[in-house]
C-alpha cells in the first residue's frame, strides 16, 4: 500500500490552485463551521458591536477590528485576511476557497462579491465534481462600488476605485478608476502631496 502522507490533501490542492474535490469530509466540516459563524453574525443586532466583532474575529482568525454589515456569507473565513479599517456593506459574499488578501482602509459597497472559486469549462470534468480556486488580492485604500464582482486571480492595486456594478476579470493597477463589464481603467487618480 502506498504511503498516504506523500499525497496532498484536498485542502492543499484547493490552496495550490489544483483540481480538488470540495465535498471531502474535512472541507465539508470547515464550511459547516463558517456557515454557523456567518449565521450567528447575521443574527446579532447592530446594537451589539462587541459580539459582532467577536464572531468576525473567530471567522477570520484575526485580532483586527473590522466591521461587516449583515447579511454576510463566506465559505471558510480563515482564508480571508483583512487590514486595518476594513468595512463591508450589506450583502457581501466572499467565496474564499483560496486566499483573499485585503489591505488597509478598504471599503466594499453593498452586495460586493469576491469569488476565488471556479469550475472546469470541460463538462465531463465539471460533472465529475472537480473544482479549482485561485487567490485574489485587494490593495490598500481601495473602494469597490456596490454590486461589483471580483473574479479569481485578480489583483486590485492600491488607492484604486472600482465603479458600482463592475465585473473585474483582470488585474487593475494602482491609482485608477475602473468600471464596467469587463472592468477597465477609465482614468488615473491624481496623487496629492
Amino acid at each position: 500500500m502506498k504511503n498516504q502522507e506523500n499525497y496532498p490533501t484536498e485542502k492543499q490542492k484547493m490552496l495550490n490552485g489544483e483540481y480538488y474535490y470540495a465535498f471531502e469530509k474535512i472541507l465539508l466540516e470547515e464550511r459547516k463551521r463558517a456557515k454557523q459563524l456567518c449565521q450567528q453574525l447575521n443574527d446579532i443586532p447592530d446594537s451589539d458591536p462587541q459580539e459582532r466583532s467577536n464572531i468576525i474575529k473567530q471567522l477570520f482568525n484575526t485580532n483586527k477590528e473590522v466591521w461587516i454589515e449583515s447579511p454576510f456569507r463566506c465559505d471558510y473565513g480563515y482564508n480571508i485576511t483583512v487590514g486595518d479599517n476594513f468595512y463591508a456593506n450589506f450583502g457581501c459574499v466572499i467565496l474564499d476557497c483560496n486566499l483573499v488578501t485585503i489591505g488597509n482602509n478598504v471599503k466594499l459597497g453593498p452586495c460586493v462579491q469576491i469569488y476565488t472559486a471556479t469550475h472546469p469549462i470541460n463538462p465531463q470534468e465539471r460533472i465529475s465534481g472537480k473544482e479549482m480556486a485561485y487567490p485574489i488580492t485587494i490593495g490598500d485604500n481601495v473602494w469597490i462600488g456596490g454590486n461589483s464582482i471580483i473574479l479569481p486571480k485578480v489583483n486590485i492595486g492600491n488607492n484604486s476605485v472600482i465603479g458600482a456594478g463592475s465585473i473585474v476579470t483582470k488585474n487593475i493597477p494602482d491609482n485608477v478608476v475602473a468600471v464596467g463589464n469587463p472592468c477597465r481603467v477609465i482614468k488615473q487618480i491624481p496623487q496629492t502631496l
